[in-house]
């Protein structure tokens, strides 16, 4: 990482330390390893004990909404993103695309490329190792050599001077394709006879023993007791099957993906925006043939990810280039080239049959799950295992059997987007739960509190949720703030339909190691050094810097953090799942313990005083009711630096795994959710009989967040996710033809504007889990998960029939209320 700068002005215009200013596998294949808010608050006091937590009580900044520390760089324009970073000398790259989903390649001449005005190379297949890359099976090359599996694969790249050269000369390199029979849906991928997208899929490496055949990538099936399920299906009152199905989700983040790196005294050196650094240098490394430690991976502020930037995406060709040619290379996404190769959110069919008493028990569920992989499988293998989470963490289900594929198409690979699967089937679990309810002739809501699962009760994996009770607690805060004998009268305006859903959640705050290094700079700010990267969230920036500057009594703005980078920085495991103020937070919590003891000892000599009776506080140490007798942060520094060393100190940590059951299914590569974070969502909805236009009039949130670190910036993540949530419900899919996509541009593809957008309604609750700092718990992924869910039951509400497909749109809605003649306004 960068040297640590001096201290900057006290106010909000700092930005990440040592940052240029615009303007001026993971445990696998051996060692590689936002005057007016939009949103209110109201806090909840109530609160179960503590669990168990011996962590230092919260002071100073922790629990307040300060600001973040580089605010107004980022709005002034000062902050340097991944995709603004340059050297002197940069050559530019562009990557020659396939423009058939599938295909052999028969013929690949680059001779003209090679010729044309201001290149500096061109690079296929051969002119890399023959090696491929991934987190679970090793099945996707750098470049295509012999075949094409999608539409945008990379063939060949070309560097030249400038970026408009480079596009230039990819027209003169001459391909010959023979197309071949492309499966580009997953039903039709799991036919009998379906093409194979690998048909040498059983040479592959993989890092775990896991099923998978053919076209299916991966495949989870859960265990139950058979008769006790072929029983409980017999003895059912009612039986309630339906099918669900949701579309790919382009995460649609500003900026572009961009990587520039260089060949610097033998070592791969990689400028990125990226949520996950170290994964960025493991993978260039396992593409690339070299050590991990031959490659150095140095971060930027990221425009966005939303999990899109977790994996290597151009970093590899970038160093690859650099290297051939001795000069940096960047090179950088146009939009329609991140569309097509982002690894957008996969799409999936869920069929489901739901066993049911008569007074409303659950006794038993089967359930189906498709899931698209796409061409190549990266992370995906890990998503199969999701079902076995969301259909018992929960309600009660009885004996549940589980079937996931995981399948092969040909079409762009799929991959991590906030809410990992879970935005989809919490959308199938909650649609049934209305149908269920409304076959029975049940309370909506009285059904689902009747078949809630409470605290010491074990998931369908065998992990027991010592707090699943706060799920209820949920249901009465909601209660509390929009009474549903209130919420449902349905008193509309002329023309228009009124409905009301509701939606519960449990999810998981991501586990990963993490590690901070914490200093004590001369002129009393901190110095704070991590991989962990701030994916526009604040959890560095606010979250970090406050835990750090609550425990060493400065402001903030004072403690100084350097932008990620592999080489000065110990492992962390990614701006991803909610885990960076959770984890990375400790890891504060633990360096800025032997920080603060160093602290004192020295200010204790100079004081003349024991260390019990010293306190930090506004950048100074002081004896207790003597605020007199003090010395600064800044003379305690200074005097360590003549009589021991500078002070300094390390702090890692790793999340507690929960004990599961590992015999409860075959194919569970994610075995637990750790530190569970629970959330009900109610949405209040106004359809246009006429149009089928959806407005959401009302949307109300209780979440249980542990401690909020920073009370507006959670806040701020609940408003993002349900703005988030909605694009994917009424706006947002990536439609596949042929194997290709039809949506290119954002022109095409749509967005929710801000008018679209209601006033969130948020109550936090804070019960602390004992894993996090000051018993935080995750935040900010989470909130996106039950909006398709809660709205989605709203609308069907409204027009009183069932729609089960993401998106619902307002020709969908028409198509539905017209099946027996159009509903007229209640």
């Amino acid at each position: 990482m960068r040297i640590l700068h001096a201290r900057l002005s006290h106010d909000t215009d700092s930005i990440h330390a040592g940052e240029p200013q615009s303007g001026s596998r993971r445990g696998a294949y051996g060692d590689r390893r936002q005057h007016l808010p939009m949103y209110g608050l109201l806090a909840n006091r109530r609160r179960r004990p503590n669990s168990g937590s011996e962590q230092a009580p919260v002071t100073g900044p922790v629990g307040t909404s300060a600001p973040r520390t580089d605010a107004n760089a980022k709005v002034r324009g000062r902050a340097l993103y991944g995709v603004d970073y340059a050297e002197t000398g940069t050559l530019h790259a562009k990557l020659f695309r396939s423009p058939i989903p599938s295909g052999a390649i028969k013929k690949l001449d680059v001779a003209g490329a090679r010729a044309s005005p201001g290149v500096r190379g061109v690079f296929t297949a051969v002119d890399v190792a023959v090696a491929r890359a991934g987190a679970a099976v090793r099945d996707q090359p750098l470049f295509a050599r012999d075949v094409v599996r999608y539409e945008g694969e990379p063939i060949a790249g070309v560097v030249a001077e400038d970026e408009a050269l480079a596009r230039d000369a990819l027209t003169a390199i001459a391909v010959e394709l023979e197309a071949t029979p492309a499966v580009g849906d997953i039903e039709a991928a799991v036919a009998p006879g379906a093409p194979l997208v690998h048909p040498d899929w059983r040479g592959y490496d993989v890092a775990f023993d896991y099923p998978r055949n053919g076209n299916v990538a991966a495949e989870l099936n859960s265990d139950p007791d058979p008769e006790a399920l072929a029983n409980a299906f017999k003895q059912a009152d009612l039986i309630v099957e339906a099918e669900y199905r949701a579309p790919r989700q382009y995460q649609a983040y500003i900026e572009p993906k961009s990587a520039l790196a260089s060949w610097e005294s033998g070592r791969y050196i990689v400028h990125t925006a990226s949520q996950f650094p170290f994964n960025v240098r493991d993978q260039v490394a396992s593409f690339l043939g070299v050590r991990v430690s031959d490659v150095r991976v140095i971060g930027h502020h990221i425009g966005g990810g939303f999990g899109a930037k977790l994996d290597a995406g151009l970093e590899p060709y970038a160093a690859l280039f650099a290297r051939a040619v001795g000069a940096p290379v960047k090179i950088d996404n146009d939009r329609t080239e991140d569309l097509l190769t982002c690894g957008c959110r996969e799409n999936a069919v869920v069929r489901m049959r739901t066993a049911l008493s008569s007074d409303g028990r659950i006794l038993a569920r089967d359930v189906d799950c498709l899931m698209d992989n796409g061409a190549y499988s990266g992370e995906m293998p890990f998503m199969a295992s999701l079902p076995m989470h969301v259909f018992g963490q929960v309600y009660r289900s009885g004996p549940t059997r589980i079937r996931c594929r995981l399948i092969y198409t040909n079409t762009a690979p799929t991959g991590a987007f906030r809410g990992v699967s879970g935005t989809y089937l919490y959308f199938a679990l909650e649609r049934n739960m209305d149908e269920c309810a409304l076959r029975l002739g049940i309370d909506r809501r009285q059904f689902r509190i009747k078949n809630l699962i409470g605290d010491g009760e074990a998931t369908l994996v065998g992990q027991v949720l010592s707090d699943a009770g706060l799920l209820r607690e949920g249901f009465d805060e909601i209660e509390r703030m929009a009474p549903w004998s209130e919420v449902s009268r349905k008193d509309a305006s002329p023309g228009k339909l009124v409905g009301v859903g509701i939606a519960a959640t449990t999810w998981l705050t991501n586990p990963g190691a993490g590690s901070v290094t914490l200093k004590l700079n001369e002129d009393g700010t901190v110095g704070l050094v991590t991989a962990a990267t701030d994916n526009g969230s604040g959890a560095v920036t606010m979250g970090v810097a406050q835990i750090a500057a609550a425990e060493l009594g400065v402001k903030p703005n004072d403690v100084v953090i350097q932008m990620p980078d592999t080489d000065s920085a110990a492992y962390d495991a990614g701006s991803q799942g909610s885990r960076t103020t959770h984890v990375v937070g400790r890891a504060t919590l633990a360096a800025a313990a032997e920080v603060r003891q160093k602290i004192l000892a020295i200010a204790g000599d100079l004081l003349e005083a024991a260390e019990a009776d010293l306190e930090l506080a506004d950048g100074a140490v002081r004896v207790k009711g003597a605020p007199s007798r003090s010395v600064t942060l800044s003379q305690v520094a200074t005097e360590a630096l003549r009589s021991g060393g500078p002070i300094a100190a390390a702090g890692s940590y790793a999340t507690p795994l929960p004990a599961f059951n590992p015999s409860c299914a075959t194919g569970l590569l994610f075995p637990t959710f750790p530190t569970p974070t629970y959330h009900v969502h109610l949405a209040v909805v106004e359809v246009d009989a006429a149009t089928g236009q959806v407005k959401v009039v009302r949307y109300v949130v209780a979440q249980e967040v542990g401690k909020a670190i920073n009370p507006d910036a959670v806040r701020g993540q609940i408003q993002g996710a349900v703005a988030q949530g909605l694009g994917y419900l009424l706006y947002e899919g990536l439609d596949i033809e042929n194997s290709r996509y039809k949506q290119r541009t954002l022109e095409t593809y749509r967005l929710p504007l801000a008018v679209d957008i209601p006033n969130v309604e948020s109550v936090l609750m804070e019960h602390g889990d004992s894993a996090g700092p000051y018993g935080a718990r995750g935040v900010a992924e989470p909130p996106i998960v039950p909006v398709a869910a809660a709205v989605g039951n709203a609308i069907c509400d409204a027009i009183g029939k069932s729609i089960n497909r993401i998106p619902i749109r307002p020709d969908d809605i028409l198509e539905a209320i017209d099946v027996d003649g159009r509903l007229e306004p209640a």
